[in-house]
């Protein structure tokens, strides 16, 4: 059964002995960062701070942050059995008969039962103010001791394409300017970016564009607003999928625009266009402060919310953090994905210190001369993918889950000169060290074992392994030797 809320996620976490109550004042001025930094890097609970400095509203932060967590969030054992429902739905094919066409009616079902639902009334609407609010009454974090002040670090920032009407949601940190404005740090290559350039093009500077920003709800839908989905998939219908119940959408108050019914605070109100404002540093998931530069500037024209909201929000920095953790999920839930446009992958591995886009590590079915190239860009062309600066391919007998293993073959495996390809194109606007902003080169390592093909005519050499009968004979008397 779909969680209802954040409330139902939260009741879980705490049944699993997954959350930890801080009952006493914490300020959300740098401490909270500190407890939830130590909390992920030593294992601990996800963090409610009851009593934070300066507001009546607790703070829930690292709820995502293990894999155990993530499985409480998505409802499910293994986020692979997500991967494999997807996998399914992939290998629906058009049915032949009327056996078949029965078959699938099951499916086609399914299907139709994740679509958002539009409903009148939310808890998110229990309060509506028009006026006199401050977003200083809630505990909205300064992270890092450079940031620029405080930020809203986990928003669920609701667009419409204007060509198509289609809904995107993204999740873009909002610097706090004042009690009624913030940042929005759409970078150049998200929908939510390429909403404002399409209306401004067709509208022109000084027109307003619509946007809704919803704060905490059920976890299914807070992680939507993360994934890399194609721009044509609505979030809120994926999120439907995982939740395995369709989510309940209610309209604004104040703008053309749906949001979260079951959110805990929902910000309205517009972008005007052409107006761009110095946002940053901010310490970013790098683990470094990313720099200031111009963004839009969000106008809060009216907050709804519930009658006792609780604040949803992470933190990022050097890994690895919560980030992390979804970031896992979300490799494992679309390898499926990533299989059906490049069949020949067998796994991929994103390790924490790539910070997602630094660093990939794929293993192939190797067929022919130069595949692992092909693969690398292949990879490149698909999606936010295009930000990987460094994609390593081995063989399929290695296990990239296992970065040492990874290290030991591929530097046995390369000739640094033929194996290595350097390639120019778009680079993660976070990249501090592209030589431009948003454009830069990346780089492909082909760590597969060399063909006669591929102009390797040396002999290859086998791994160094004990035979099995050695190793079962030394097991029995490794014990007699009490070794343990």
């Amino acid at each position: 059964m779909a969680y209802a809320d954040l409330r139902e996620f939260l009741a879980a976490l705490e049944r699993e002995g997954e959350l930890k109550r801080i009952p006493f004042e914490v300020d959300p001025v740098l401490e909270i960062t500190e407890f939830a930094d130590r909390a992920v890097k030593r294992g601990g609970p996800a963090l409610l701070f009851e009593r934070p400095k300066g507001s009546s509203i607790p703070v829930l932060i690292n709820a995502f942050a293990s894999m155990r967590r993530m499985e409480i969030a998505l409802e499910t054992p293994s986020v692979e059995d997500i991967a494999r429902r997807i996998a399914e739905l992939l290998e629906m094919r058009m049915p032949q008969g009327l056996i078949d066409k029965l078959k699938m009616l099951p499916k086609l079902a399914e299907l139709g039962a994740f679509f958002p639902k539009t409903v009148s009334r939310g808890p998110c609407k229990e309060v509506i103010r028009r006026d006199g609010f401050s977003l200083f009454e809630y505990p909205i974090l300064k992270c890092w001791p450079e940031d620029a002040g405080r930020f809203i670090t986990f928003p669920l920032v609701f667009t419409r394409d204007p060509e198509t009407g289609k809904r995107n949601c993204g999740v873009y940190r909002m610097q706090v300017f004042d009690e009624r404005t913030t940042a929005m740090h759409w970078q150049t290559h998200k929908h939510g970016a390429e909403h404002y350039r399409r209306r401004l093009r067709e509208q022109g500077k000084g027109e307003r564009m619509d946007v809704a920003v919803a704060i905490g709800a059920d976890p299914a839908t807070m992680f939507s607003g993360i994934l890399p989905l194609p721009p044509d998939v609505d979030e809120m219908l994926f999120a439907g999928f995982l939740r395995g119940k369709p989510v309940e959408m209610v309209r604004c108050e104040t703008c053309d625009l749906e949001v979260p019914a079951n959110a805990e605070i929902v910000l309205e109100g517009y972008v005007e266009l052409g107006e761009l404002r110095k946002e940053g540093p901010f310490g970013d998931h790098t683990g470094f402060y990313s720099l200031e530069d111009d963004y839009p500037v969000f106008h809060i024209t009216c907050i709804t919310q519930r009658k006792d909201p609780i604040y949803a929000t992470t933190i990022v920095g050097p890994p690895p953090m919560e980030d992390y953790y979804m970031g896992k999920a979300i490799e494992r839930i679309f390898l499926p994905l990533m299989r059906l446009q490049l069949p020949e992958i067998r796994d991929i591995s994103m390790p924490a210190e790539g910070i997602f886009h630094n660093l990939m590590l794929v293993s192939i079915r190797k067929s022919y001369p130069g595949h692992a190239r092909k693969v690398m860009h292949a990879i490149w062309g698909l999606g936010q993918a295009m930000f990987t600066k460094c994609i390593v391919v081995v063989d399929d007998d290695v296990d990239v889950q296992n970065p040492r293993e990874v290290v030991w073959k591929a530097l046995n495996n390369i000739d640094p000169e033929r194996d290595i390809e350097f390639v120019r194109g778009p680079v993660d606007s976070l990249d501090h060290a592209s030589r431009l902003p948003n454009f830069g080169s990346k780089m492909g390592v082909d760590a597969t074992r060399k063909w006669p093909e591929e102009g390797f005519t040396r002999p290859w050499p086998e791994v160094i392994r004990m035979t099995a009968e050695v190793k079962r004979r030394v097991d029995e008397l490794w014990e007699r030797a009490g070794l343990g």
